[in-house]
């Protein structure tokens, strides 16, 4: 992947300074981050996972990567994601594969694949990730760790698009909130900003469990899971009830929220319409299949899909905010981890998957819905490899479900500590000034209106790591 280790060296040198000087930049001072190479970085190379981007240098960073700087943080460069984020397997021909940690013959999912084999090496000590159908959550489930999707404008991205959000990936819950505190807080150029700041995210502590109230499924009703899943969730669940939570077995009926997932994503893949024109050859398949049926789709669907999505988040709304659940635990992924040269899971229990996506289904349903979700560590197979555990909140609730994850991974001791390398959560820190954002620019349509090849600091370098 890109390094950049002239600029983050410049950076840190500037943050000592500060520091010298009895001033802190924010939450994040000093703290090194790699950043998800779909987000753009002023400076270093952003290829998006595809040779058509190959060599791009933005002029400009994402929104949520001016507030990492903003809160201290040193960029030392990029993570690697498969072509244009689509599918949760990390691989594209920039780059090639990213492996697991746990197991380097399998994948770390995707398609934050690379932000979580970094954190779960000991790389970086927490990274970004973006989630549409499950790139924050199916990553940290594989690799064991924490992962949050975000309420939408938690983390400013998108002006005025929901279904994609920026979410963070760490060992630990307290450390996910601490990064958190670094990307959140409202903008008045992103309408859908949350007015969030970082002071709600710092000093984490756990969740009393005793009384949680805990709505269980491992299939959603109707979801085909694999028996390793099963198993090391069930032995989470006797942990869950042996700390006092009440365990029902409860959950909303979202099977429609497959198709109108199907629908908003492809519409959101036809922007891309014009760049497979340009270079089809360059285009992996599953990709151009998923914008060309997004090109094909009628205004009747897209309108259809948009009030489904309304219909779904009211009756989550409702099951969790009207019932009498405080969270909805289900699997983070409905697989164990699988060969890295295996681009997607075609079947599950003998039962075919049609799509490259219809795999994630634990997952793209929760997306539909609109709420926050977190996986978190749920245990080990018997053959070592993570099974994630999610956990889907309240709306607008984060900091909760933060805590709650931390008090059941304290709850459970070693048998939910079995990160690759296991990390101590971050000392708390307080910081100021998280205000102005970059320009508001969507990716990766800003690179291919006009941006490409301009540096911001064409005398710093960056260089490749494979």
């Amino acid at each position: 992947m890109t390094l950049a280790p002239e600029q983050a060296a410049a950076a840190a040198a500037g943050l000592d300074r500060q520091a010298a000087r009895g001033s802190f930049a924010g939450p994040l001072h000093g703290l090194p981050i790699a950043v998800k190479d779909l987000a753009e970085t002023a400076g270093i190379r952003t290829t998006f996972g595809s040779p058509v981007f190959a060599s791009f240098v933005p002029s400009f960073g994402a929104p949520h990567v001016a507030r990492l700087k903003q809160a201290g943080a040193v960029v030392i460069g990029k993570t690697n994601t498969p072509e244009f984020g689509a599918g949760s397997q990390t691989f594209n021909p920039v780059f090639g594969p990213t492996r697991n940690p746990y197991d380097t013959r399998l994948t770390p999912g995707g398609s934050s694949g690379g932000a979580a084999a970094a954190v779960a090496a000991g790389l970086i000590p927490f990274a970004d990730g973006s989630d549409l159908a499950a790139s924050v959550r199916n990553p940290a489930a594989f690799c064991g760790l924490v992962g949050l999707r975000t309420t939408p404008g938690l983390v400013p991205a998108d002006p005025l698009e929901p279904l994609a959000v920026i979410g963070p990936i760490a060992r630990t819950a307290p450390d996910a909130a601490l990064l958190l505190a670094g990307m959140c807080g409202s903008d008045p150029g992103l309408p859908l900003a949350r007015p969030d700041r970082a002071g709600d995210f710092l000093g984490l502590r756990p969740a009393p469990l005793r009384g949680l109230r805990v709505a269980w499924t491992f299939d959603l009703g109707d979801l085909p899971v694999q028996p390793e899943v099963r198993q090391v969730l069930a032995a989470l669940r006797g942990r869950l009830e042996d700390a006092g939570c009440a365990v029902t077995d409860a959950a909303p009926a979202l099977s429609d929220a497959d198709e109108i997932f199907q629908v908003l994503r492809a519409a959101l893949m036809a922007d891309m319409a014009p760049l497979l024109r340009a270079h089809r050859e360059q285009v992996k398949a599953t990709l151009a299949w998923n914008i060309e049926k997004g090109v094909a789709l009628t205004g009747e669907q897209i309108a259809a899909a948009r009030s489904g999505r309304a219909e779904i988040f009211q009756r989550v709304r409702s099951f969790l905010a009207d019932g009498p659940y405080d969270v909805l635990a289900l699997p983070t992924v409905q697989v164990v981890p699988f060969p890295v040269e295996q681009e997607w899971v075609a079947e599950i229990n003998g039962e075919p998957m049609a799509t490259y996506i219809d795999w994630m289904r634990s997952c793209s349903r929760i997306t539909v819905s609109a709420h926050p979700a977190v996986s978190m560590p749920g245990g080990l197979t018997a053959a070592g490899l993570p099974v994630g555990l999610q956990l889907v909140g309240r709306y607008g609730a984060d900091r909760r479900l933060l805590e709650i994850a931390t008090a059941i991974m304290e709850s459970a001791g070693p048998a939910l500590q079995g990160q690759a390398v296991p990390g101590q959560a971050l000392p708390d820190q307080t910081g100021e000034g998280l205000g102005a954002t970059a320009p508001v620019r969507g990716a990766p349509r800003r690179a291919l209106h006009g941006h490409r090849g301009e540096a911001a600091e064409p005398g710093v370098p960056d260089r490749d790591e494979a």
